[in-house]
């Protein structure tokens, strides 16, 4: 659903301490950009540059200009001001509006938020809520769970154990975040966060047994509300024909809104313990952030051991020939 000015009022109302004025048909528009920024020079009568689509924050340094401003040379700069068809137009610090702004906001069908706070403050709480706003997502197929401080997703078809793999590392003192259906939002360029649906949050669907809530069994310390997305493990059944990475060097990928993340896909055949795998994919892949990286460590001992005895046996030829 778009983000529309009264949306934000009443999300973020509180939060920013925020005061309707203006027109209250402006609560209607919706807000285009996930940027709040200053009008700059648009106050003194220069529009060129002005980006209009971002929510306008008026600053003390704002008032202050436009109520030195004599009364005719006011109104016609913010008549042009808000003849640009703009969200909605914050002033900070709780600051009176400058003479006939509110009339001309009224006339412009703009609301006029009035915020309490200072305006860093301001900015410090309204950039993140925007950012979350518009930052892209999706919902995916899966189970999401904190193994290690590691964001693991499990993936695979309906019925091949994702959720049973799930609950047996919540027995183990591991986290739940999501059962099923996982909601993921980007952050930034590079960062996947997933979390549940708030209905069906912390709880799982056992096969046999129906609905648990999780937190309620093995206590609130057992989940938690969301989790970057860091490790793909995707459970397929297990059948002779599999061409399975045995070494690790060639590492997997997928990517998630435009985000590769590292992709492991485990074969699942009667008496293997998922549960244990699950917790040596999360610590191997924190081991890798400090360097270590086993399969290759293997591989140039390898080589040199392969070089090593190349040269020697070059060097009994070449004393054998002499």
């Amino acid at each position: 659903m778009p983000l529309t000015v009264r949306g934000l009022v009443e999300r973020m109302g509180e939060a920013l301490s925020l005061t309707v004025m203006g027109s209250p048909e402006g609560l209607a528009r919706e807000i285009p950009s996930t940027d709040a920024s200053g009008p700059g020079l648009v106050l003194a009568g220069y529009t060129g540059r002005f980006v209009h689509q971002r929510v306008q924050v008026l600053g003390e340094t704002e008032v202050s200009y436009l109520k030195s401003l004599d009364t005719d040379t006011r109104r016609h700069n913010m008549r042009t001001y808000f003849s640009y068809p703009i969200p909605c137009v914050m002033v900070t610090k709780g600051q009176t509006l400058p003479d006939g702004m509110d009339e001309e906001a009224r006339r412009a069908g703009i609301a006029v938020l009035v915020s309490g706070l200072k305006t860093q403050e301001f900015y410090r709480i309204i950039t993140p809520f925007l950012e979350n706003e518009f930052s892209p997502s999706l919902s995916l197929h899966g189970s999401l769970a904190d193994v290690f401080g590691v964001g693991l997703l499990f993936t695979g078809d309906s019925g091949i154990g994702k959720s049973e793999c799930v609950l047996d590392l919540v027995e183990r003192g591991h986290r739940l975040v999501a059962d099923d259906l996982v909601l993921v939002r980007r952050k930034g360029v590079d960062v996947l966060i997933g979390r549940g649906h708030e209905l069906q949050r912390h709880f799982m669907e056992i096969r046999g047994v129906g609905l648990i809530d999780v937190s309620a069994i093995f206590g609130i310390h057992s989940v938690r509300q969301q989790k970057r997305i860091e490790v793909i493990v995707e459970l397929v059944v297990w059948n002779s024909g599999m061409q399975i990475d045995r070494t690790g060097l060639d590492g997997q990928t997928t990517t998630i809104l435009d985000v590769q993340v590292p992709k492991i896909t485990v074969p699942l055949n009667p008496g293997k313990n998922i549960t244990v795998i699950s917790e040596v994919i999360a610590m191997n892949h924190l081991l890798r952030y400090t360097g270590v990286d086993a399969a290759h460590s293997f591989n140039e001992r390898l080589k040199s051991q392969m070089v090593a005895k190349a040269a020697a046996v070059g060097k009994y030829l070449l004393d054998d020939d002499e």
